[in-house]
Parts: C-alpha cells; structure tokens; sequence
C-alpha cells in the first residue's frame, strides 16, 4: 500500500526556554494534529478496500499522539518550574556571604545569574562563585 506525501506549512511552538530539553523534544515532534489528521486521510484514501483499516486502530494511534503531545507540554511547564524555583532560591543568597566548595573565594553576594549551565553568585568585588554542593553561606556581619 503507497501512501502519498503528506505536507505539512503549520509548525509546533515551544514556550519551553532556549537550551532545553523538552524546547528540542518539541521541535523534534514535528506532526501535529493538522498534520495527524492529513496522514489519517491519506491512510483512508490509499487503504486496500477489501481490507480496511480498523476503527480502533485509528482511535489508538490518535490516543497515542495526543500522551506524547501531553508529555511533551508537561516536560515544558515542569522546566518553567524549576527555572522559577531556581530564581527564588537564588535570591536568597544576596547580600549574605558565601565561600566556594574549595574555600578559595568568598565574599557578599550582590547578584546572582540563573543560566543552563546553573546558578552562580557574583560578588560585591565582581568574583564568581558556583552555586554547587559545599559551598558555605553566612549571614554577613553587621560590622
């Protein structure tokens, strides 16, 4: 069974950040709704007539599309999650000092920048310091 071409001019949208994972998943899963029902129809029109495609097989693919499509909206939403959650957490470490894993730097932290690679803290004298497991943060003395 042939079945012709099917095009597609609509593309998905991804309200997920630059960089992300579920961004790239939802570029991947290029079919969309418009797209399924076009294959449907070209599966219907080029389908053997003394063997046509069973009703629940059609239900089942349509079912199956619409868990990925889900999947990949929850992946998206989960991830503005944690971003927002990691600029809440982020933030309060200003205006506390805070000493790197290896004890090298420290000093008070004036800002800090949530990027993909994760969260570090800059100084009131411009250091880096990565947010990371053992790190040491203090409240900054009054003096």
């Amino acid at each position: 069974m042939a079945v012709s071409g099917v095009n597609s001019s609509t593309s998905p949208t991804s309200t997920a950040s630059p960089g992300s994972t579920s961004g790239t998943d939802a570029a991947d899963a290029t079919l969309n709704y418009q797209s399924f029902l076009k294959l449907l129809i070209a599966q219907m029109k080029n389908q053997d007539p003394t063997e046509p495609m069973d009703a629940s097989e059609q239900i089942a693919q349509l079912a199956t599309f619409s868990q990925v499509e889900q999947s990949i909206k929850i992946n998206s939403n989960l991830e503005t999650l944690l971003v927002s959650e990691s600029l809440t957490q982020a933030s309060t470490y200003i205006g506390k000092t805070i000493t790197s894993s290896d004890g090298q730097t420290s000093g008070v932290v004036a800002e800090v920048e949530v990027t993909s690679e994760g969260v570090t803290a800059i100084t009131t004298s411009g250091k880096e310091i990565a947010i990371e497991p053992g790190i040491t943060v203090s409240m900054t003395s009054s003096t």
